[in-house]
């Protein structure tokens, strides 16, 4: 299968020097891609660091289905998955990445004596001068990239997501996946907490629990059986009306 994966996070551009970033590196994600390729999938494997593993050329594990393309931005990101997608150039989609929630639209500072906030320039000026003693930021939100997949790329493959969140016990965090997995039309998702708590599911009707170091391979596991079940539907459907 043609496996397209995110892994990392986007920054949001402040100005051109100054950004807003998280601390997410995308380990598991490239772990995820490279447990993909040594089952034979070629990977697609959009990350964020620029020190993610690149295949050596005398690697046959790896030399050939394998391509890594690096973004920094949300537009980049979105771009990338956009133009693989619609080119209906993957069979699996695998959306790990740490996407920014919003994006800047406008730094302002306060006007003595003014009841109002002074824009600044931040495209005309590259760089925001450091003497303003307070600095106000504007953000919008952008679009939820898991939400494009479907409904405006028309993806019809194999769809994962990714749901974290903070704080809370098991049994809420999987009725919050659960809503997020239908809400996102995805077929599976690797819900986890900042403290290490992680399930995957649906599988057989439920959340299986996994842990960070056996996550890659129960989740390969869970989309090749899923691929596996499509085909053979596919093949009988054939068969009925033939």
């Amino acid at each position: 299968m043609r496996v397209l994966v995110t892994a990392g996070h986007t920054v949001v551009p402040i100005d051109a020097v100054r950004v807003i970033s998280n601390g997410f590196r995308g380990r598991t994600g490239v772990n995820i891609a490279l447990e993909a390729r040594r089952r034979g999938h070629c990977v697609n494997l959009l990350t964020s660091d620029s020190n993610a593993f690149r295949p050596a050329s005398n690697e046959p594990l790896l030399a050939d289905c394998w391509k890594l393309e690096r973004y920094r931005t949300f537009d980049d990101l979105h771009d990338a998955m956009r133009r693989a997608i619609e080119g209906n150039r993957v069979d699996m989609v695998i959306h790990s990445a740490a996407v920014s929630d919003y994006r800047v639209e406008g730094a302002f500072v306060p006007t003595t004596g003014v009841q109002t906030l002074a824009q600044i320039d931040t495209a005309g000026a590259r760089k925001i001068k450091s003497n303003e003693p307070e600095l106000w930021l504007r953000l919008v939100q952008n679009p939820k990239l898991i939400d494009l997949i479907r409904p405006h790329w028309h993806f019809s493959g194999i769809l994962v997501k990714f749901k974290l969140e903070v704080g809370g016990d098991a049994q809420q965090l999987l009725e919050i996946a659960e809503l997020s997995r239908v809400h996102s039309t995805a077929d599976l998702v690797v819900a986890n907490t900042l403290k290490g708590l992680t399930f995957v599911g649906l599988i057989g009707g439920q959340y299986v629990r996994t842990s960070r170091r056996e996550l890659a391979t129960q989740l390969l596991d869970a989309v090749e059986t899923l691929a596996r079940e499509r085909a053979g539907m596919r093949d009988e459907f054939r068969g009925e009306r033939s």
